[in-house]
C-alpha cells in the first residue's frame, strides 16, 4: 500500500519540517534524538510500502530491502542517505517555499527578505528555466543535504515495488544520522545490512558524479608557555597565547580553504584557546593524496619548531589523528561500481562529470569498512545555509538515476 502523498516532492516537503540537526558536542549516537523522529517516519513510510524488513535501530540508522525481482545472482545494492542537518544554521522551524515555474532572475526570500539567492552567486540557476524550486524562507536551512536523498530513495523504492516487471537484484535502504559531524558510518552493521556495494545520495548538480573525496587528518598543536608577573617579566615570560598566534600567522596563504580549489589541499585552524601560560591550535589538513597530508604536516611542524626556537623556555605537544581516507583507492578496485553509475547516467541523457569532493562523507568511511560507495547528484544546492535550494525536476531526474542502476547491474549480472 502506497501513502497517499508520495511524489518525491510530497516526501520532501514533509520530511524537510522535521528538525534533525546534530550536534558536535553530543557524545552520544545519535548525537540528538530528534533525528530519529524522522528515522521513526520513514520506518513507517517504509511499512506502509511493504517492506517487512524495515526498522529504525537504536543508533537511529534505519534499514530495509526491497526484495529481488531478477532470478539472475544479482549483488545487493545499497543506498543510502543521511537524515540529520548541518550545525552550522538553524534546520527548527523550517518553513519551505515552492517557486513555481521558475522564469529567471534572483529570488528573494520572504521570512528574511535580506536573503535573495542571486543567479550571480548559483550559476545554476541559468538551467532551472520552467522548474519548480523549494527555497527556504530565509530563517533556517532547507535541509535538501540530505532530505534530498533520502526523499529519492524513498520515491525509488515506491517506483521499484509498483512496477515488478522490472528485473533487479536486491535493493538495501539505509538511512544514518550525524554524517554532518563524521559520524555517520559509525553505528552501520554492514553485515545486517547485507550489501555488496553501495552509493551515497548526497550529491549536488545532477549528473555530478563523485568517487573521490579529501583525506583528512586532524592535528592538535599545545603550548607550554612560561608564565609569570607581568611587572617582572623581562627576558623572563614567554606567553603561550603569542606563541600560538606566531604559528597561525606563519600558515602558508596558498594553502589555506580561501586560497584553494578543485584537486589543492589545505592546512586550516579551526580552534584556538588559552592562556599566559598553555595555548591549544587544533587543525584539519586535507589533501587528495596522502603524501599530501604528510607533507603538510610535516611543514606545519616545522613552523611550530621554527617558533619555539625563540621560546627556549617553552615546549610543544604535536598530535595527528586521522580523521577519513580518500575512497577512491577502495572504488579502484572495484571499477564496475562508478562503470554502472555512469552508464545509468548517460542511459537517463545526462553527460556524468565526475568531481572530487572537497570534504567528507559517508561513503568514504562506508568504503574502508567494506562497502564500496561513490556519491550520485541529488540536485541540492547551497548546502548548509539558508539560500540552500533544490529543483524539484531535478529530484525527480534522481529518482529515475536510482531506478536505472539498478536496472543496469541486474543486466550486468552473470
Amino acid at each position: 500500500m502506497s501513502l497517499p502523498t508520495d511524489t518525491v516532492l510530497d516526501r520532501f516537503l514533509r520530511y524537510v519540517v522535521i528538525d534533525t540537526q546534530s550536534d558536535p558536542a553530543s557524545s552520544t549516537q545519535p548525537s540528538t534524538e530528534k533525528q530519529k523522529n524522522l528515522g521513526r517516519v520513514l520506518e513507517q513510510e517504509l511499512k506502509a510500502l511493504g517492506l517487512a524488513d524495515a526498522h529504525l535501530d537504536e543508533h537511529g540508522n534505519v534499514y530495509a530491502t526491497v526484495p529481488a525481482t531478477s532470478d539472475k545472482a544479482v549483488p545487493a545494492i545499497c543506498f543510502c542517505a543521511h537524515m540529520d542537518t548541518a550545525p552550522d544554521f538553524s534546520g527548527t522551524g523550517v518553513k519551505p517555499q515552492l517557486v513555481r515555474n521558475y522564469q529567471g532572475g534572483d529570488i528573494r526570500l520572504t521570512g528574511d527578505t535580506s536573503r535573495v539567492i542571486r543567479v550571480a552567486e548559483h550559476p545554476e540557476l541559468a538551467n532551472q528555466i520552467g522548474h519548480d524550486i523549494v527555497t527556504t524562507d530565509g530563517t533556517t536551512l532547507l535541509g535538501a543535504d540530505d532530505k534530498a536523498g533520502v526523499a529519492e530513495i524513498m520515491t525509488a523504492a515506491q517506483f521499484l515495488l509498483h512496477h515488478p516487471e522490472i528485473p533487479h537484484g536486491p535493493v538495501k535502504i539505509l538511512f544514518t544520522t550525524d554524517e554532518e559531524i563524521g559520524r555517520g558510518a559509525d553505528k552501520v552493521d554492514l553485515e545486517k545490512l547485507g550489501a555488496a556495494f553501495g552509493y551515497t545520495l548526497d550529491g549536488s548538480t545532477i549528473g555530478e558524479i563523485e568517487n573521490e573525496n579529501f583525506s583528512a587528518d586532524g592535528v592538535t598543536i599545545t603550548i607550554k608557555g612560561v608564565a609569570i608577573h607581568p611587572g617582572t617579566a623581562k627576558d623572563k615570560m614567554e606567553n603561550a597565547i603569542k606563541i600560538a598566534a606566531e604559528i597561525v600567522a606563519r600558515l602558508p596563504k596558498d594553502q589555506a580553504p580561501e586560497t584553494t580549489e578543485g584537486r589543492q589541499g589545505f592546512i586550516h585552524p579551526v580552534g584556538i584557546s588559552g592562556a599566559m601560560e598553555g595555548a591549544k591550535i587544533s587543525f584539519i589538513i586535507r589533501d587528495f593524496e596522502e603524501q599530501g597530508l604528510t607533507d603538510k604536516e610535516d611543514l606545519l611542524k616545522t613552523i611550530t619548531e621554527q617558533v619555539l626556537s625563540a621560546y627556549p623556555g617553552s615546549t610543544f605537544t604535536f598530535t595527528v589523528k586521522e580523521q577519513y581516507r580518500n575512497m577512491k583507492t577502495v572504488l579502484d578496485r572495484h571499477p564496475e561500481v562508478t562503470e554502472n553509475l555512469l552508464e545509468a547516467t548517460r542511459r537517463i541523457g545526462l553527460e556524468p562529470k565526475i568531481t572530487p569532493i572537497r570534504g567528507g562523507t559517508d561513503g568514504a568511511r562506508l568504503s574502508f569498512m567494506g562497502l564500496p560507495c561513490p556519491n550520485i547528484f541529488t540536485g541540492g544546492h547551497a548546502y548548509h545555509s539558508p539560500l540552500e535550494w533544490v529543483s524539484v525536476q531535478d529530484m525527480e531526474t534522481a529518482v529515475t538515476a536510482i531506478v536505472e542502476l539498478v536496472k543496469v547491474w541486474e543486466e550486468r549480472a552473470a
